[in-house]
């Protein structure tokens, strides 16, 4: 008998027991890729030093998996650990056999998840001199424990070396192209399907629901009566619709950022990037996607200055993400902004001159669902008993009387902002009746009022937009609120 038969033979003689059981981490045990993770960190925390990230790589993939690692600090506590694989991993331990962690991520932040964690006997990871994946994994496992004398679960392409290495194969949440791959293997064991990313996912991720906030843009057609010009209203479904491009891949990046802060919230950590359902890597691919076809076909299809309103918009949101909703006050009223930026992209697609009353209506109406959401959010931590600031904001719960005294008295200037509207002499002429416009008035007194008490009470569960267009009475008020225009047209 041959020597390499010989080897084989008293591999698989070998007990159970003593079969080292080898677990990949990124897209295996972990419903993520901490590359990606640390990226992502780092991008929030440093965005003026993002070039580093190339200069890094230029030099090789180990070592911009030490910088990144050097450089960022993720709580691994909190990344989506696949539950399947952990309790794979603690039926093997329960057997008595070796766990060994082998990865291709920064051996510092392999610790961290084995000391985490407590179920590994050894980790394998990259280094400086070698990059744990691939062949160097392969080769590293076969010294260690020889040809077939382990068993190995992992996920990718990369790791079919490995498979054909191993005495069994487990296979995780497997893509199409593995699974057709995995095919001329005879070692594997069942694959392991873990929660579909599917369409479902992508609408959650995009926030397709969110696009209802897109019909600011038809305000300043309403307000000028041109809603039946059918030209201007095709340009008003064209803007909405890449505007919705834009603001999807604007929550796709903010999502990617705040994967942390996420995580740590009582609703978001249900988001699709913090669980791990969708990969960064592929949300990192569909932003600029979507920038590009909507700035693309706004340049196309719509005039010069709703692209110039767009890009803006798309700046300001990045600049919200990266630091603005971390800063007290701007924060708000940069989501102010953000929403009347919509009625001014209107204008601009329209060609219709927006008023100063309209203007300032949407600033003060819009700063005080702003701060509606940032009362819920410390609503929650107040209840929770936290006296520290809500995860990414800068405000404490003993910030939350104070800011519901700005809010409910931006509402109501909103309301202030309405009633002088009335008395404009430019309102005389586009209504025949303006004056039945002051029953408007009570109406939105009656539902900033609402909205408050409501939120006072915990109640307020969604934006408050969101909540709006959920809400059977505040329909009713709108309808009345639409009613009131008309009858005053």
């Amino acid at each position: 008998m041959s020597a390499p038969q010989q080897a084989l033979q008293s591999t698989t003689k070998r007990p159970e027991a003593s079969i080292p059981f080898v677990v990949d981490l990124d897209g295996t045990l972990l419903k993520s890729d901490v590359l990606f993770e640390c990226a992502m960190a780092f991008i929030r925390s440093q965005p003026w030093r993002c070039f580093s990230l190339l200069i890094w790589f230029i030099q090789g993939k180990a070592y911009l998996k030490k910088q990144l690692a050097q450089s960022t600090y993720i709580d691994v506590s909190l990344l989506p650990y696949d539950p399947d694989v952990l309790a794979m991993i603690e039926e093997q331990r329960s057997l008595g056999r070796q766990i060994v962690l082998a990865t291709a991520s920064y051996h510092s932040l392999a610790r961290r998840i084995g000391e985490h964690l407590q179920l590994f006997d050894d980790i394998l990871a990259t280094r400086l001199e070698c990059n744990l994946s691939g062949h160097h994994k392969r080769d590293l496992l076969i010294e260690l424990f020889g040809e077939q004398g382990f068993d190995y679960v992992g996920n990718s392409l990369e790791d079919l070396k490995i498979w054909r290495a191993a005495r069994h194969a487990y296979v995780v949440s497997p893509s199409a192209s593995v699974l057709i791959a995995i095919k001329n293997l005879d070692n594997v064991v069942q694959p392991i399907i873990s929660a579909a990313t599917g369409l479902g996912e992508w609408r959650k991720a995009l926030r397709l629901h969110q696009w209802v906030k897109n019909a600011l843009i038809f305000v300043p057609l309403l307000a000028a009566h041109q809603i039946a010009n059918p030209l201007l209203f095709w340009h008003g479904l064209l803007a909405f619709l890449f505007f919705g491009l834009c603001a999807s891949g604007v929550y796709v990046l903010n999502d990617l950022l705040d994967l942390e802060d996420d995580r740590r919230h009582p609703t978001k950590r249900a988001r699709p990037f913090a669980r791990g359902h969708l990969s960064i890597k592929s949300g990192l691919m569909i932003c600029p996607l979507l920038l590009i076809a909507s700035l693309g076909g706004a340049w196309l299809w719509l005039p010069p200055q709703f692209v110039l309103v767009l890009a803006f918009y798309y700046v300001l949101t990045l600049a919200y993400s990266l630091k603005l909703k971390r800063v007290m006050t701007l924060d708000v009223i940069t989501l102010a902004l953000l929403y009347t930026l919509r009625i001014i992209a209107g204008g601009a697609a329209f060609n219709l001159e927006l008023t100063a009353w309209m203007l300032a209506f949407s600033m003060f109406i819009f700063l005080s669902l702003a701060l509606v959401k940032r009362y819920t959010e410390l609503l929650v931590v107040s209840r929770r008993g936290g006296a520290d600031k809500a995860s990414g904001r800068d405000y404490y719960p003993a910030d939350m009387a104070m800011l519901s005294s700005l809010g409910a008295a931006s509402g109501y200037l909103a309301v202030m902002v309405l009633a002088l509207y009335i008395r404009d002499s430019a309102t005389v002429v586009l209504y025949d009746h303006p004056q039945i416009i002051w029953l408007a008035c009570p109406l939105l007194l009656f539902w900033v009022t609402r909205v408050w008490i409501l939120t006072h009470r915990g109640l307020m569960k969604d934006d408050p937009v969101v909540f709006a267009l959920k809400d059977p009475l505040s329909l009713i008020v709108g309808a009345l609120f639409f009613l009131v225009f008309w009858g005053a047209a």
